[in-house]
């Protein structure tokens, strides 16, 4: 009797194949689910890294004076004087920041003080210290593992 041989893959191989696939997936698809979160979180970071460090710049060449709320925006991405006028003769500092980053949470590029429920970023002028908006806790913001209760801890 010739036995002929059959090449192909039985229906317990490839259910086999398939639960391992699933398995994989399971484990590899949570990992990913914060990451766009995650990236958010990152740029905020790096955002306000940059603006505290271009506030602090601001102060020093403007005699220890920081920006004014007002002003904020104008003082930050156009050429100031000493006494931080814009748009003066003799605005000579500066540029700080080509424009105002946006905020990743609440999607608005804008400078409030610190007591306002308005989006954007918060800013203290007395200190000079920029930070996120308070309102983006609650709404837009669930912390991911390992990630800070409060976006104001930045």
């Amino acid at each position: 009797m010739i036995r002929t041989n059959k090449h192909g893959f039985t229906l317990v191989e490839i259910l086999i194949v398939v639960v391992i696939l699933g398995i994989l997936a399971a484990i590899v698809i949570p990992q990913f689910s914060n990451a766009s979160q995650e990236a958010s979180v990152n740029r905020i970071r790096a955002d306000l890294q940059t603006m505290r460090s271009q506030i602090e710049l601001y102060k020093i060449q403007h005699l220890g004076i920081a920006p004014a709320l007002a002003t904020f925006s104008d003082q930050m991405t156009l050429q100031t004087n000493v006494a931080g006028a814009t748009g003066a003769a003799d605005s000579t500092l500066g540029p700080y920041l080509q424009s105002l980053p946006t905020n990743a949470f609440t999607m608005a590029s804008t400078v409030v003080a610190a007591d306002s429920a308005t989006d954007g970023w918060v800013y203290t002028v007395a200190a000079g210290n920029i930070a996120t908006v308070h309102a983006c806790n609650s709404t837009n913001y669930v912390p991911a593992t390992g990630q800070p209760a409060t976006l104001d801890l930045f």
